[in-house]
This record gives C-alpha cells, sequence and structure tokens, in this order.
C-alpha cells in the first residue's frame, strides 16, 4: 500500500529556496552562520551584494563570494552507513551527556549530517551525508523510500493487528501507516515483525504499535533503499561507493542530472 502525496509548493518557486538554505545546501555554511553573513553584506551572488537572506536563488546554478573569495560546495559528495547502537542519540550535543553519533564516527566526519534519525533506544542503519538535498530528498514521503526494520512488541499482534497497521491509525493529527508487516513469530508474551515504511513521521513504528495496544520493546532498521546493515558491527560505519549510492538510489542521480541541464 503506498501513499500518495501532492507535491508541496514552495513560496520561492520550483527549483529555488532561500540564500541562506542555498548556502547551507552547498555545503558552504550553516543556515544560522549562512544568514548573519548575508545579513552583514559578506556574500555577493552573481557578482553582486544581497543582504537579504530569504532571496530566492537557484542553488544548482548560483555563483557565491564569501568576503571576496568564490565559495564553492565540495567537489565529492559521500555517505556514511553507521550501526547505531542502543542509548547513542542522533545528535551533535546532548544536554543529558549522552553519547551521540559523532562520538562514534570522531573526526572522520563530524561535518556530516543524519539523513532522519533514530531514537536513543533503536539500533541499526542511520546514513549520514554532507549532501543536505540529498538528505532532504531520501526524507521526503513523496519519494517513498522504503525503510524496513526488526521490531519486537508486547503480546500477541496478530493479523488483524498488521491489517490495521497497513491501513493507518490516526495520532495527534498524524496518519501513521506501515506499508508492510510480516509477523515472523508471535506468543502471547511478545511478537516479532518485520515494518516496512515509506513515509517516516517521528517515531512512526513506536506510535504506530502503542495505538495499537502494543509496546516495543527492541526496534533495528536493517535497510534504507537497497542499502543493508549486513553484518557492520554495533557503533562501526563504511563509506558508501558511489556505485552502490547510483544503484540504491537511481531517480536521484536522474533528477539531480535533470536538474543541471535544465537550469
Amino acid at each position: 500500500m503506498t501513499t500518495r502525496i501532492s507535491p508541496m509548493s514552495s513560496p520561492h518557486g520550483v527549483g529555488k529556496v532561500a540564500i541562506e538554505r542555498a548556502l547551507s545546501k552547498l555545503g558552504i555554511a550553516t543556515r544560522s552562520e549562512a544568514r548573519r553573513l548575508v545579513l552583514a553584506g559578506r556574500v555577493a551572488l552573481d557578482g553582486r551584494v544581497v543582504r537579504d537572506p530569504r532571496m530566492s536563488v537557484r542553488p544548482e546554478t548560483a555563483r557565491f563570494m564569501v568576503d571576496g573569495v568564490p565559495a564553492a560546495a565540495p567537489a565529492e559528495r559521500v555517505l556514511m552507513l553507521l550501526h547505531k547502537p542502543t542509548g547513542v542519540v542522533t545528535t551533535r550535543r546532548d544536554p543529558e551527556g549522552r553519547r551521540t553519533v559523532y562520538d562514534l564516527i570522531q573526526d572522520a566526519a563530524r561535518h556530516l549530517v543524519p539523513v532522519g534519525r533514530l531514537d536513543a533506544a533503536s539500533t541499526g542503519l542511520l546514513l549520514l551525508t554532507d549532501d543536505t538535498r540529498l538528505a532532504d530528498w531520501l526524507t521526503d514521503p513523496r519519494q517513498a523510500i522504503p525503510r524496513v526494520y526488526l521490531v519486537t512488541v508486547r503480546g500477541r499482534f496478530d493479523a488483524r493487528a498488521a491489517a490495521a497497521a497497513c491501513t493507518g491509525v490516526e495520532d495527534r493529527e498524524d496518519l501513521l501507516r506501515a506499508h508492510a508487516v510480516t509477523i515472523r513469530k508471535a506468543s502471547g508474551r511478545e511478537t516479532h515483525l518485520v515494518v516496512e515504511l515509506r513515509q517516516g513521521r517521528n517515531r512512526e513504528i513506536r506510535r504506530l504499535c502503542a495505538a495499537l495496544g502494543h509496546e516495543v520493546t527492541r526496534l533495528k532498521r536493517v535497510s534504507f533503499g537497497s542499502l543493508e546493515l549486513g553484518d557492520l558491527a554495533a557503533g562501526a560505519w563504511r563509506w558508501v561507493a558511489e556505485r552502490e549510492r547510483r544503484e540504491a538510489f537511481p531517480l536521484w542521480f536522474t533528477q539531480s542530472s535533470t536538474a543541471r541541464r535544465t537550469s
């Protein structure tokens, strides 16, 4: 069952974003840094100083200068696949002092941003990248990228509950819905499931199962698109080669190439 969502409109026009967001997407500065740079008159667009951080631009073709020096995105984008262990949070700094995913990757790639999130209690495959446009595309519900999870819940989760999960449940104005649910093993004490998501709302599986009367006790993401966790050890990570990226997300590369040719 696939959820169809109409394309969202943009106040900046098709293919355009605010200049502060463009600078962030290109990896030139964070969004807050970009806003400060623009307001200070330190950014030039196509040879002219700009002072409005909300000005609309097309990131792929805009020529930026910061303090008179040409600013360009990194020549080669990267994608990392991390096996997030339990108890580790998907953030740069945690006010509670818990370990973060950046403690795991240390100096290897602190500039990367996570593609979506896994909560502290969840484990498994987490992607990180320096290409924020790719991160946005992968988490856009319109792309319906499949993500597969191994889930354990309390009690017997039967075929009726699986059907209800795929039909969808309203929770806090969100329609929570699994694309597919497979019951691997069931008993009165607990049930083991394979759950596939396509829309990826915040804590969707935990909220969906809770709405159906079942507490999630274990949740592990094992694939994102065609990228699989495999036997990668908890806490370990690896780079995803360009060939793998093209095979996993061919539509992204097609759309990016088309955008560059038509812009």
